[in-house]
Protein backbone atom coordinates (compact mmCIF):
# COMPACT_ATOMS: atom_id res chain seq x y z
CA UNK A 1 0.00 0.00 0.00
CA UNK A 2 1.16 3.35 -0.38
CA UNK A 3 2.40 5.67 1.81
CA UNK A 4 -0.28 8.09 3.41
CA UNK A 5 -1.47 10.39 1.30
CA UNK A 6 0.32 14.10 2.77
CA UNK A 7 -1.92 16.89 4.11
CA UNK A 8 -2.83 20.00 1.53
CA UNK A 9 -3.06 18.24 -1.31
CA UNK A 10 -5.84 17.03 -3.66
CA UNK A 11 -7.86 13.66 -2.90
CA UNK A 12 -10.62 12.01 -5.57
CA UNK A 13 -13.58 9.75 -4.88
CA UNK A 14 -15.01 7.60 -8.32
CA UNK A 15 -18.24 5.94 -7.87
CA UNK A 16 -18.86 3.26 -10.81
CA UNK A 17 -22.28 2.14 -10.68
CA UNK A 18 -24.76 1.00 -13.11
CA UNK A 19 -26.64 3.81 -13.62
CA UNK A 20 -24.30 6.70 -13.21
CA UNK A 21 -20.38 7.60 -13.04
CA UNK A 22 -19.38 10.03 -10.26
CA UNK A 23 -15.95 11.63 -9.61
CA UNK A 24 -15.57 14.23 -7.00
CA UNK A 25 -12.22 15.93 -6.37
CA UNK A 26 -11.13 17.35 -2.61
CA UNK A 27 -8.82 19.65 -1.62
CA UNK A 28 -7.18 18.35 1.90
CA UNK A 29 -6.24 21.57 4.88
CA UNK A 30 -4.23 21.20 7.80
CA UNK A 31 -6.56 22.24 9.95
CA UNK A 32 -9.37 19.95 12.09
CA UNK A 33 -13.21 19.79 10.36
CA UNK A 34 -16.40 19.54 11.98
CA UNK A 35 -16.57 17.76 15.62
CA UNK A 36 -12.19 17.56 15.25
CA UNK A 37 -13.24 13.90 13.27
CA UNK A 38 -10.10 14.42 10.93
CA UNK A 39 -8.46 16.97 8.11
CA UNK A 40 -10.80 19.83 6.98
CA UNK A 41 -11.43 19.19 3.01
CA UNK A 42 -13.58 21.30 0.43
CA UNK A 43 -15.03 19.96 -2.71
CA UNK A 44 -13.33 21.72 -5.28
CA UNK A 45 -14.32 19.35 -8.27
CA UNK A 46 -17.46 17.49 -9.21
CA UNK A 47 -18.57 15.44 -12.33
CA UNK A 48 -21.09 12.75 -13.53
CA UNK A 49 -22.05 10.89 -16.39
CA UNK A 50 -24.69 8.64 -17.23
CA UNK A 51 -23.31 4.95 -17.00
CA UNK A 52 -22.47 2.88 -20.03
CA UNK A 53 -21.74 -0.86 -19.99
CA UNK A 54 -22.55 -1.57 -16.93
CA UNK A 55 -24.85 -4.11 -15.74
CA UNK A 56 -26.10 -5.27 -12.12
CA UNK A 57 -23.07 -3.41 -10.91
CA UNK A 58 -20.63 -5.30 -13.08
CA UNK A 59 -18.66 -4.35 -16.09
CA UNK A 60 -20.61 -5.60 -18.98
CA UNK A 61 -18.44 -3.90 -22.05
CA UNK A 62 -15.08 -2.76 -21.17
CA UNK A 63 -15.17 0.03 -23.69
CA UNK A 64 -18.50 1.95 -22.88
CA UNK A 65 -17.29 1.97 -19.02
CA UNK A 66 -14.29 3.62 -20.36
CA UNK A 67 -16.07 6.33 -21.77
CA UNK A 68 -18.15 7.02 -19.13
CA UNK A 69 -15.38 7.11 -16.15
CA UNK A 70 -13.07 9.44 -18.66
CA UNK A 71 -16.30 11.88 -18.78
CA UNK A 72 -17.03 12.15 -15.04
CA UNK A 73 -13.26 12.58 -14.24
CA UNK A 74 -12.83 14.87 -17.05
CA UNK A 75 -15.83 17.01 -15.72
CA UNK A 76 -14.73 17.17 -12.29
CA UNK A 77 -10.84 17.97 -13.44
CA UNK A 78 -11.88 20.65 -15.58
CA UNK A 79 -13.94 22.47 -12.77
CA UNK A 80 -11.01 21.61 -9.89
CA UNK A 81 -8.87 23.22 -12.51
CA UNK A 82 -6.50 20.22 -10.93
CA UNK A 83 -5.63 16.82 -12.58
CA UNK A 84 -5.81 13.89 -10.82
CA UNK A 85 -3.70 10.80 -10.93
CA UNK A 86 -5.28 8.47 -8.24
CA UNK A 87 -8.70 7.73 -7.40
CA UNK A 88 -10.78 6.20 -4.11
CA UNK A 89 -12.98 3.94 -6.01
CA UNK A 90 -16.35 1.80 -4.63
CA UNK A 91 -17.04 -1.50 -5.01
CA UNK A 92 -20.50 -2.84 -5.90
CA UNK A 93 -19.33 -5.75 -8.10
CA UNK A 94 -18.32 -9.65 -7.82
CA UNK A 95 -20.55 -10.18 -5.19
CA UNK A 96 -19.09 -8.71 -1.94
CA UNK A 97 -19.64 -10.87 1.15
CA UNK A 98 -18.12 -11.10 4.59
CA UNK A 99 -15.86 -13.85 6.25
CA UNK A 100 -15.57 -13.43 9.58
CA UNK A 101 -12.51 -14.84 11.67
CA UNK A 102 -10.83 -15.25 15.26
CA UNK A 103 -6.74 -14.94 16.11
CA UNK A 104 -4.69 -15.38 18.79
CA UNK A 105 -1.00 -15.35 18.82
CA UNK A 106 1.23 -15.84 22.37
CA UNK A 107 2.95 -12.65 23.71
CA UNK A 108 5.01 -14.02 26.19
CA UNK A 109 3.93 -11.37 28.68
CA UNK A 110 5.88 -8.30 27.18
CA UNK A 111 4.67 -5.28 25.96
CA UNK A 112 2.74 -5.18 23.07
CA UNK A 113 3.93 -3.81 20.20
CA UNK A 114 3.17 -2.93 16.42
CA UNK A 115 4.85 -5.72 15.34
CA UNK A 116 2.37 -8.14 17.60
CA UNK A 117 -0.26 -6.11 16.15
CA UNK A 118 1.26 -6.97 12.35
CA UNK A 119 1.74 -10.40 12.84
CA UNK A 120 -1.98 -11.50 15.08
CA UNK A 121 -3.55 -9.55 11.70
CA UNK A 122 -1.19 -10.80 9.13
CA UNK A 123 -2.72 -14.40 10.28
CA UNK A 124 -6.11 -13.20 10.18
CA UNK A 125 -5.51 -12.30 6.75
CA UNK A 126 -3.82 -15.76 5.62
CA UNK A 127 -6.44 -17.56 7.31
CA UNK A 128 -9.01 -16.69 4.27
CA UNK A 129 -7.41 -18.61 0.89
CA UNK A 130 -10.30 -18.48 -2.02
CA UNK A 131 -8.74 -19.10 -5.68
CA UNK A 132 -11.98 -17.45 -7.10
CA UNK A 133 -12.37 -14.57 -4.67
CA UNK A 134 -10.22 -11.20 -3.77
CA UNK A 135 -10.23 -9.39 -0.28
CA UNK A 136 -11.04 -5.58 -0.56
CA UNK A 137 -11.09 -5.40 3.80
CA UNK A 138 -9.46 -6.61 6.45
CA UNK A 139 -11.31 -4.64 9.39
CA UNK A 140 -9.93 -5.89 12.99
CA UNK A 141 -13.21 -5.52 14.98
CA UNK A 142 -12.20 -6.36 18.20
CA UNK A 143 -8.96 -7.20 20.36
CA UNK A 144 -8.76 -9.27 23.19
CA UNK A 145 -6.08 -9.64 25.79
CA UNK A 146 -5.61 -13.23 27.80
CA UNK A 147 -9.97 -13.25 26.97
CA UNK A 148 -10.73 -9.89 28.24
CA UNK A 149 -12.61 -8.37 25.41
CA UNK A 150 -13.34 -4.94 24.44
CA UNK A 151 -9.72 -4.09 23.69
CA UNK A 152 -9.80 -0.68 21.43
CA UNK A 153 -5.90 -0.50 20.51
CA UNK A 154 -3.70 -2.92 22.25
CA UNK A 155 -0.48 -1.38 22.14
CA UNK A 156 1.64 -0.47 24.95
CA UNK A 157 -0.17 -3.28 27.15
CA UNK A 158 0.41 -6.44 28.90
CA UNK A 159 -0.45 -9.90 28.75
CA UNK A 160 0.52 -13.35 27.49
CA UNK A 161 -1.84 -13.70 24.66
CA UNK A 162 -3.54 -11.39 21.96
CA UNK A 163 -6.23 -11.57 20.01
CA UNK A 164 -7.94 -10.51 17.20
CA UNK A 165 -11.92 -10.67 15.57
CA UNK A 166 -11.17 -9.92 12.23
CA UNK A 167 -13.75 -8.79 9.47
CA UNK A 168 -12.74 -9.89 5.87
CA UNK A 169 -14.55 -8.56 2.72
CA UNK A 170 -13.87 -10.18 -0.68
CA UNK A 171 -15.50 -9.74 -4.54
CA UNK A 172 -14.86 -12.17 -7.06
CA UNK A 173 -11.61 -11.87 -9.05
CA UNK A 174 -12.97 -12.04 -12.51
CA UNK A 175 -15.63 -8.55 -11.75
CA UNK A 176 -12.74 -6.98 -9.74
CA UNK A 177 -10.25 -7.35 -12.28
CA UNK A 178 -12.63 -5.80 -14.95
CA UNK A 179 -13.32 -2.85 -12.74
CA UNK A 180 -9.46 -1.88 -12.23
CA UNK A 181 -8.76 -3.24 -16.15
CA UNK A 182 -10.92 0.29 -16.96
CA UNK A 183 -9.84 2.45 -13.97
CA UNK A 184 -5.97 1.56 -15.86
CA UNK A 185 -7.50 2.03 -19.45
CA UNK A 186 -8.36 5.57 -17.62
CA UNK A 187 -4.70 6.51 -16.70
CA UNK A 188 -5.50 6.45 -13.44
CA UNK A 189 -4.55 4.27 -10.55
CA UNK A 190 -6.43 3.18 -7.68
CA UNK A 191 -5.60 4.21 -4.20
CA UNK A 192 -7.91 2.02 -2.34
CA UNK A 193 -10.96 0.01 -2.95
CA UNK A 194 -14.10 0.36 -0.73
CA UNK A 195 -17.37 -1.59 -0.92
CA UNK A 196 -20.05 0.89 -1.51
CA UNK A 197 -22.50 0.08 1.41
CA UNK A 198 -19.16 0.91 3.57
CA UNK A 199 -18.67 4.37 1.88
CA UNK A 200 -22.53 5.15 1.87
CA UNK A 201 -22.39 4.27 5.45
CA UNK A 202 -19.42 6.72 6.17
CA UNK A 203 -21.24 9.43 4.30
CA UNK A 204 -24.34 9.15 5.90
CA UNK A 205 -24.42 7.67 9.59
CA UNK A 206 -24.07 10.04 12.62
CA UNK A 207 -21.92 8.41 15.15
CA UNK A 208 -24.59 6.95 17.72
CA UNK A 209 -26.21 5.20 15.19
CA UNK A 210 -22.68 3.19 14.46
CA UNK A 211 -22.04 2.76 17.90
CA UNK A 212 -25.36 1.36 18.80
CA UNK A 213 -26.07 -0.77 15.92
CA UNK A 214 -27.62 -0.32 12.35
CA UNK A 215 -28.27 -0.80 9.09
CA UNK A 216 -27.41 0.77 6.21
CA UNK A 217 -29.22 -0.14 2.85
CA UNK A 218 -27.57 1.30 0.02
CA UNK A 219 -30.31 1.01 -2.83
CA UNK A 220 -28.44 1.67 -6.48
CA UNK A 221 -29.57 1.13 -10.20
CA UNK A 222 -27.91 -2.47 -10.74
CA UNK A 223 -27.10 -3.75 -7.06
CA UNK A 224 -28.78 -3.34 -3.48
CA UNK A 225 -26.21 -3.76 -1.17
CA UNK A 226 -25.99 -3.89 2.82
CA UNK A 227 -23.98 -3.03 5.48
CA UNK A 228 -24.51 -3.92 9.14
CA UNK A 229 -22.17 -0.87 12.05
CA UNK A 230 -21.91 -2.42 15.40
CA UNK A 231 -19.30 -0.73 18.07
CA UNK A 232 -18.68 1.97 15.26
CA UNK A 233 -17.15 -0.89 12.98
CA UNK A 234 -18.51 -2.52 9.63
CA UNK A 235 -19.23 -5.98 11.01
CA UNK A 236 -21.31 -7.66 8.05
CA UNK A 237 -21.86 -6.82 4.10
CA UNK A 238 -23.74 -8.04 1.67
CA UNK A 239 -25.21 -7.38 -1.85
CA UNK A 240 -28.03 -8.46 -4.27
CA UNK A 241 -28.28 -8.32 -7.52
CA UNK A 242 -31.56 -5.85 -7.87
CA UNK A 243 -31.71 -2.00 -8.08
CA UNK A 244 -33.61 0.58 -9.51
CA UNK A 245 -33.04 -0.65 -12.77
CA UNK A 246 -35.17 -3.70 -12.74
CA UNK A 247 -38.22 -1.64 -11.44
CA UNK A 248 -37.59 0.55 -14.53
CA UNK A 249 -37.62 -2.88 -16.59
CA UNK A 250 -40.86 -4.08 -14.69
CA UNK A 251 -42.50 -0.35 -15.70
CA UNK A 252 -41.33 -0.80 -19.64
CA UNK A 253 -42.84 -4.59 -20.09
CA UNK A 254 -45.85 -3.96 -18.12
CA UNK A 255 -47.10 -0.62 -19.83
CA UNK A 256 -45.30 -1.69 -23.41
CA UNK A 257 -43.54 1.42 -22.94
CA UNK A 258 -39.94 2.59 -24.39
CA UNK A 259 -36.97 2.26 -21.18
CA UNK A 260 -36.54 5.99 -20.88
CA UNK A 261 -40.16 6.92 -20.79
CA UNK A 262 -40.55 4.01 -17.96
CA UNK A 263 -37.67 5.66 -16.39
CA UNK A 264 -39.21 9.01 -16.39
CA UNK A 265 -42.32 7.52 -15.30
CA UNK A 266 -41.04 5.75 -12.55
CA UNK A 267 -39.24 9.41 -11.45
CA UNK A 268 -41.94 11.55 -11.55
CA UNK A 269 -44.97 9.51 -10.95
CA UNK A 270 -43.56 6.10 -8.81
CA UNK A 271 -44.51 5.15 -5.76
CA UNK A 272 -44.76 2.16 -3.63
CA UNK A 273 -47.73 2.85 -1.44
CA UNK A 274 -51.30 2.88 -3.13
CA UNK A 275 -53.42 6.36 -2.27
CA UNK A 276 -57.34 6.50 -3.32
CA UNK A 277 -56.27 9.28 -5.73
CA UNK A 278 -54.25 7.05 -7.88
CA UNK A 279 -57.33 5.18 -9.50
CA UNK A 280 -58.69 8.82 -10.86
CA UNK A 281 -55.43 10.05 -11.97
CA UNK A 282 -54.45 9.39 -15.46
CA UNK A 283 -50.93 9.38 -17.22
CA UNK A 284 -50.17 9.60 -20.53
CA UNK A 285 -47.62 6.68 -21.83
CA UNK A 286 -46.16 6.46 -24.79
CA UNK A 287 -46.22 2.71 -26.27
CA UNK A 288 -43.09 1.21 -27.97
CA UNK A 289 -42.13 1.83 -31.43
CA UNK A 290 -45.07 4.08 -31.98
CA UNK A 291 -43.99 7.94 -32.62
CA UNK A 292 -47.04 9.71 -33.03
CA UNK A 293 -48.07 10.74 -29.26
CA UNK A 294 -51.94 10.78 -30.07
CA UNK A 295 -51.56 6.84 -30.12
CA UNK A 296 -50.14 7.39 -26.01
CA UNK A 297 -52.22 5.10 -23.81
CA UNK A 298 -53.86 6.45 -20.77
CA UNK A 299 -53.43 4.39 -17.79
CA UNK A 300 -54.37 5.18 -14.36
CA UNK A 301 -51.30 5.66 -11.83
CA UNK A 302 -52.91 2.94 -9.66
CA UNK A 303 -51.67 0.55 -12.59
CA UNK A 304 -47.87 2.03 -12.21
CA UNK A 305 -48.14 1.56 -8.74
CA UNK A 306 -48.72 -2.32 -8.79
CA UNK A 307 -46.19 -2.78 -11.16
CA UNK A 308 -43.68 -0.88 -8.77
CA UNK A 309 -45.14 -2.22 -5.41
CA UNK A 310 -44.13 -5.59 -5.93
CA UNK A 311 -40.55 -5.17 -6.85
CA UNK A 312 -39.94 -3.16 -3.74
CA UNK A 313 -41.21 -5.39 -1.62
CA UNK A 314 -39.50 -8.48 -2.79
CA UNK A 315 -36.43 -6.22 -2.32
CA UNK A 316 -36.65 -6.20 1.34
CA UNK A 317 -37.89 -9.17 1.67
CA UNK A 318 -34.36 -10.78 0.59
CA UNK A 319 -32.25 -7.87 2.32
CA UNK A 320 -34.58 -9.08 5.65
CA UNK A 321 -33.48 -13.21 4.59
CA UNK A 322 -29.71 -11.94 4.08
CA UNK A 323 -29.67 -10.25 7.56
CA UNK A 324 -31.26 -13.34 9.36
CA UNK A 325 -29.34 -15.54 7.49
CA UNK A 326 -26.12 -13.78 8.48
CA UNK A 327 -26.80 -13.64 12.33
CA UNK A 328 -26.78 -9.84 12.91
CA UNK A 329 -31.10 -9.73 11.85
CA UNK A 330 -30.92 -8.88 15.79
CA UNK A 331 -27.64 -8.09 16.90
CA UNK A 332 -27.41 -4.64 14.93
CA UNK A 333 -30.75 -3.35 16.06
CA UNK A 334 -34.03 -2.01 14.90
CA UNK A 335 -32.56 1.12 13.06
CA UNK A 336 -31.95 0.86 9.49
CA UNK A 337 -30.61 3.98 7.14
CA UNK A 338 -32.18 3.90 3.43
CA UNK A 339 -29.71 5.82 0.88
CA UNK A 340 -29.06 5.78 -2.88
CA UNK A 341 -30.94 6.86 -6.01
CA UNK A 342 -33.86 4.09 -5.33
CA UNK A 343 -34.26 4.77 -2.01
CA UNK A 344 -35.97 8.49 -3.14
CA UNK A 345 -39.21 6.46 -4.48
CA UNK A 346 -42.37 7.94 -2.88
CA UNK A 347 -43.46 5.07 -0.24
CA UNK A 348 -39.80 3.31 -0.06
CA UNK A 349 -39.47 4.30 3.85
CA UNK A 350 -42.53 3.14 4.49
CA UNK A 351 -42.61 0.08 2.82
CA UNK A 352 -39.11 -0.46 4.24
CA UNK A 353 -40.59 -0.28 7.96
CA UNK A 354 -43.39 -2.36 7.00
CA UNK A 355 -41.27 -5.63 5.40
CA UNK A 356 -38.26 -5.01 7.96
CA UNK A 357 -40.34 -4.27 10.83
CA UNK A 358 -37.82 -1.82 11.76
CA UNK A 359 -37.13 1.74 12.54
CA UNK A 360 -36.56 3.95 9.31
CA UNK A 361 -34.79 7.13 8.03
CA UNK A 362 -33.66 8.51 4.57
CA UNK A 363 -30.01 8.78 4.91
CA UNK A 364 -28.87 11.81 3.11
CA UNK A 365 -24.98 12.33 3.22
CA UNK A 366 -23.34 14.46 5.73
CA UNK A 367 -22.35 18.38 4.50
CA UNK A 368 -19.29 18.67 2.93
CA UNK A 369 -18.09 21.96 2.08
CA UNK A 370 -18.00 23.16 -1.56
CA UNK A 371 -20.60 20.26 -2.23
CA UNK A 372 -22.99 21.51 -4.89
CA UNK A 373 -26.79 20.84 -3.55
CA UNK A 374 -27.83 18.90 -6.70
CA UNK A 375 -25.16 16.22 -5.70
CA UNK A 376 -25.32 16.22 -2.15
CA UNK A 377 -28.68 13.90 -2.35
CA UNK A 378 -28.63 9.73 -1.75
CA UNK A 379 -27.85 9.03 -5.35
CA UNK A 380 -23.98 10.39 -4.22
CA UNK A 381 -23.69 9.14 -0.80
CA UNK A 382 -21.70 6.35 -2.20
CA UNK A 383 -18.99 9.24 -3.51
CA UNK A 384 -18.95 11.53 -0.69
CA UNK A 385 -18.46 8.21 1.43
CA UNK A 386 -15.46 7.47 -0.88
CA UNK A 387 -14.42 10.97 0.42
CA UNK A 388 -14.34 10.87 4.30
CA UNK A 389 -12.89 7.42 4.36
CA UNK A 390 -10.10 8.51 1.88
CA UNK A 391 -9.26 11.30 4.87
CA UNK A 392 -9.98 8.76 7.87
CA UNK A 393 -7.60 6.19 6.44
CA UNK A 394 -5.49 7.60 3.92
CA UNK A 395 -4.83 11.02 4.57
CA UNK A 396 -1.50 12.18 7.49
CA UNK A 397 -2.83 9.29 9.78
CA UNK A 398 0.25 7.11 10.15
CA UNK A 399 -1.73 5.47 13.04
CA UNK A 400 -3.69 2.57 14.52
CA UNK A 401 -7.02 3.33 12.89
CA UNK A 402 -5.04 2.99 8.99
CA UNK A 403 -4.76 -0.69 9.47
CA UNK A 404 -8.58 -1.38 8.70
CA UNK A 405 -7.78 -0.67 4.92
CA UNK A 406 -4.73 -3.20 4.61
CA UNK A 407 -5.13 -5.63 1.66
CA UNK A 408 -2.97 -6.20 -1.36
CA UNK A 409 -4.11 -7.81 -4.50
CA UNK A 410 -4.60 -11.51 -3.19
CA UNK A 411 -5.43 -10.30 0.28
CA UNK A 412 -2.17 -11.09 2.34
CA UNK A 413 1.25 -8.85 2.53
CA UNK A 414 0.33 -4.87 1.89
CA UNK A 415 -0.66 -5.03 5.52
CA UNK A 416 2.55 -5.76 6.75
CA UNK A 417 4.03 -3.67 4.14
CA UNK A 418 1.91 -0.67 5.52
CA UNK A 419 2.77 -0.93 8.82
CA UNK A 420 6.66 -1.61 8.04
CA UNK A 421 6.32 1.43 5.99
CA UNK A 422 4.95 3.65 8.91
CA UNK A 423 6.18 2.29 12.25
Amino acid sequence: MAKPIPRNTTIAALDVGTTKVACFIANVGDSRGEGGEGPDFQVVGVGHHRSRGMRSGQVANLDEVEASVRAAVDAAEQMANARVDTVFVNMSCGGPRSTRVEVELAVSGHQIRDTDVRRVLDQGSAMYDADDRELIHCIPTRYSIDGGNGILDPRGMYGDRLGVNVHLVTAAIGPAKNLSTVIDRCHLDIEDRVVSPYASGLACLVEDEKELGVTVIDMGGGTTSIAVFMESQVVFVDSLPIGGNHVTNDVAKGLSTPVAKAERLKTVYGSVMQMPSDAREMLKVPVVGEEDESSANEVPKSMLVQIIQPRLEETFELVRAQLETSGFGKLAGRRVVLTGGASQLEGVRDLAEMVLDRQVRLGRPKAIRGLPESVSGPAFATCGGLLRYGLREHVARPDFGAMNAAKNKRGIGRLGQWLRENF
